[in-house]
Formats: structure tokens, C-alpha cells, sequence
């Protein structure tokens, strides 16, 4: 059988959106490779929604930067409470120590917690540039950096894809020879995306001073291009289990192209089959259970965790899927019908996920592409409700944004996650694969998918 999809158009993701900042809003940026392009994006984009933004640097900014700021207010190192605005100005509030030669100074310790606590009475978001990189791609901190203020609660990690497959020098890095320590790299050798994992991942690189309790992204900029795209993409890959959300962005092209979540599997496994008259789950399929081949499917398409939600014959579930690396959560309410199951499910994910695919144990037609193409399509648009189309008619499996998991925590019944599509109404990815529109209710039905 052929399987020909296309994905939908792309949604215009704002940065903001793409890194799912939510108030209230603390955000370290260090890095290089665009961190003050990330820092004024991100400060316009969030006067959308707040009439003042409030930007500052723990080490220093260049001079110029400040002219993209609505207001600059400079501060010298034994100002008090006196000098705040007792109202602040609407727009971007660029807040620094006097100038130093080229460049903007930092505040004081002292400085900073008074700024941190405006920016909670006044609701209003605080972006800090938390280190230097003198306008190269890629960095390795030194010993003195970055400076990150302890009650940030979110760090963004930011690096230039144009640095990737360049020399190891001066021109393209920063500390060229740090890098060079931190990756096992020689000076003059080609950046090698596995070298730039190595160092965004270890603890004296990318990890250094970030506060223990902060949430990492990472941003990869400067995806200027197709190739770079799909050289961001690799290294994406090898960076999920470091940064729980990647964005992969052009900011000098005002692009964000995908964001890079960990995307969970649920399969619903609970129900008795009373209607087909026996356990469809356990029913033998290409000489396995039928459970163990959907979260097989679920895991080749890369899908993680895998959550296979049991109710009804549970230990006989729980043996089909002998060995396979699956979390088991049995749903001890089943019997009150499939939304148990999906709050069930829900409830077993981790909190870093940014979407859940929802499965069901008696459609073995689903395949590691079309599930693929949901997550990739997802990475793109960040749809709320992404469903498969198959000759202008919805069908499973959908996959559901963490954003509507609140919504899906409160359905009740025998019904599933199409409760909440008047909420969140679907986005479609056309699929042919008129398989996947087979209602396994009857042995009929069995027995014509047996014939697929």
C-alpha cells in the first residue's frame, strides 16, 4: 500500500509562542549566535500582551543595541529606589549601568532584585542578556560567565547554524579554544554538528550557571537556508533529552520555522469489546497481540514516552506487552467510559511534553510515517488538534497540544478527545490510506482488515 501525504501550510509561529512563555516571565538568554536579535524579538512580541517589557544584561550590551528599545534608562551603581519611574513607560524598557566605552553596563546585584521585583508588582516580563559573544555564531563561557541571576526561571540557550562546518577559529567561535576542549575538536578543524551537541550539552558549555530549577530551551538560529535547516534539525535530534523545547528560527528573516518537543504516545487499551463480543487488544495481528503492534508503531515513529493505558483483562494487556519499553497505567475506572482512559493517560505523562498522540489498541493500520507526519507537521504549525484526513473524513489517531490538556481533563463518559474539537476545532493533515477509516466493531470488520 502507498502512503502519499502533504503537510499544511505553515502557521506564522511567533517566538514567544514557539518557546511557550508564560507569565511570569524571567528569561536568562546566553549563547551566541543572535541573543540580542532573540532579546528585542521576543520583547516586541510580548507587547502584545504587556504594556511594558522590561530588558536589562548581567554583563554588558552593545551601545547601539539600545536604540531598538522604546526607553533607555541608565543607572549609575549607587542609584537607589528613588530613580524608578513610580509609573512605567508603555513599550520596550531598556534598564543598564552607564556606558563603558562601546558598551552598556550591567546593574548592581542590588539593582537587580529592585528590577526583578517591579517586574512582579507591575506583571510585567524581564528579559536579561546573560553573557557575550562578540557577534560570532557559536561560543564556549569562560570562567567568569554567564551571569545569570538566581530567580530566573527560564533559560535560553541560543546558537548560529552558520557556524556549523565552518573552522574552528576566532572568526567563527568565541573562545575558539575552550570550544575546542569542550568538543574534542583541534583548532582549525570543521564544526561538526555532533562537536556543537557535545558542547551545548555539557555542563561547563551550553548548561553552565543555568539555576537548577530553570527550564532550558534552546534556540538554533540562523537557519537561514534549506541545508542549515536540515543541519538544525539533526542537531535538534541530538539535543531533545538535553533541551525540552528547540526552536529552529531565521531571526535576521523573522522565521521560526519548527519547534522540537518531546511528543508522547498514549494508547488506549482499556475496553472489553463488548460490542465485537471479545478483547480486541489481545486479538492476533502479523502473529502478535494487537496492542504490542500499535505501541510498537508508536515507538519506531520515535514517539516518547509510550503509555499504553489498560482496564479491562490489565495483566493479560500487561503480558503482550512483555519487554517492550512502554510505561503500563491501569485505569481502574474503565467501565466508566473512554474518558477515564484519557485522563489516565494524561495524568502518567511528564511535564516537558509538548503534545500527546492518542492511539487506539484495535487500529493497527496506523504506521511510524503517519505518525511522523503528525509530529513533524506539529513541529511546524504547533496546531492545539492535528488530525489525519482520509477522503474528507477525521479519523485517528489525533494528536492533541499541551495546551488543551486542561480541557481534556475534564471530559466525561464514553467519549474521547473529540469533546473538546469545538474548543480546539482541528487542523488536518491529508492522508491516503483509506485503512485507517476501517471501525473495528464487528468480526466482519475484523475479518475485512485482516484483508488489508
Amino acid at each position: 500500500m502507498t502512503l502519499l501525504f502533504f503537510v499544511i501550510k505553515l502557521n506564522a509561529l511567533s517566538l514567544a509562542s514557539a518557546l511557550r512563555l508564560t507569565p511570569p516571565i524571567c528569561l536568562g538568554i546566553v549563547g551566541a549566535g543572535g541573543k540580542s536579535a532573540a532579546l528585542f524579538r521576543l520583547g516586541h512580541e510580548l507587547l502584545d500582551s504587556h504594556p511594558t517589557v522590561l530588558l536589562t544584561t548581567s554583563t554588558h550590551l552593545g551601545a547601539w543595541q539600545a536604540a531598538s528599545a522604546t526607553e533607555h534608562l541608565v543607572l549609575d551603581t549607587d542609584a537607589d529606589e528613588k530613580t524608578w519611574h513610580p509609573d512605567l513607560p508603555a513599550g520596550l524598557l531598556l534598564i543598564t549601568g552607564p556606558l563603558q566605552g562601546e558598551r552598556w553596563s550591567s546593574l548592581t546585584p542590588r539593582q537587580f532584585s529592585w528590577l526583578y521585583e517591579i517586574s512582579l508588582t507591575h506583571h510585567c516580563p524581564l528579559l536579561i542578556e546573560a553573557d557575550g559573544a562578540r557577534q560570532r555564531p557559536l561560543k564556549a563561557p569562560a570562567d567568569h560567565e554567564p551571569v545569570i541571576p538566581p530567580f530566573v526561571a527560564t533559560v535560553l540557550v541560543v546558537a548560529g547554524i552558520s557556524g556549523i562546518w565552518q573552522p574552528l577559529d576566532e572568526t567563527h567561535v568565541h573562545r575558539p579554544h575552550l570550544f575546542a576542549r569542550l568538543s574534542g575538536l583541534e583548532i582549525g578543524t570543521p564544526i561538526t554538528p555532533e562537536a556543537c551537541a557535545r558542547v551545548l550539552s555539557h555542563p561547563e558549555g551550553g548548561l553552565k550557571g543555568i539555576p537548577p530549577q530553570a527550564r532550558r530551551l534552546l534556540l538554533l538560529n540562523q537557519a537561514d537556508t534549506e541545508q542549515q535547516q536540515a543541519i538544525a534539525a539533526r542537531l535538534a535530534g541530538m539535543l531533545q533529552n538535553t533541551y525540552p523545547t528547540i526552536v529552529i528560527a531565521s531571526l535576521q528573516n523573522g522565521l521560526v520555522f519548527s519547534v522540537h518537543e518531546r511528543i508522547a504516545g498514549i494508547v488506549l487499551a482499556a475496553g472489553e469489546g463488548r460490542r465485537f463480543g471479545q478483547i480486541k487488544q489481545l486479538l492476533e495481528w502479523r502473529g502478535k497481540p494487537m496492542v504490542r503492534h500499535v505501541a510498537e508503531v508508536a515507538l519506531s515513529a520515535g514517539l516518547s514516552p509510550v503509555i499504553v493505558v489498560t482496564g479491562a483483562v490489565s495483566e493479560q494487556v500487561a503480558v503482550a506487552l512483555k519487554e517492550l519499553p512502554v510505561v503500563i497505567v491501569h485505569n481502574p475506572a474503565w467501565k466508566e467510559g473512554q474518558s477515564t482512559s484519557v485522563r489516565a493517560g494524561l495524568a502518567a505523562l511528564p511535564s516537558d511534553c509538548g503534545a500527546a498522540i492518542f492511539l487506539l489498541a484495535d487500529q493497527p493500520l496506523v504506521t511510524p510515517p503517519l505518525l511522523r507526519a503528525l509530529v513533524e507537521t506539529h513541529q511546524q504549525t504547533q496546531a492545539p488538534t492535528l488530525a489525519p484526513l482520509v477522503g474528507g473524513r477525521r479519523t485517528t489517531p489525533v494528536l492533541f497540544d499541551r495546551v488543551t490538556f486542561p480541557a481534556l481533563m475534564r471530559i466525561q463518559g464514553d467519549v474521547g478527545g473529540r469533546a473538546i474539537f469545538g474548543q480546539f476545532p482541528p487542523r488536518y493533515l491529508s492522508w491516503h490510506d483509506e485503512g485507517l477509516l476501517i471501525d473495528l466493531d464487528t468480526p466482519e470488520e475484523w475479518h475485512r482488515l485482516q484483508d488489508e
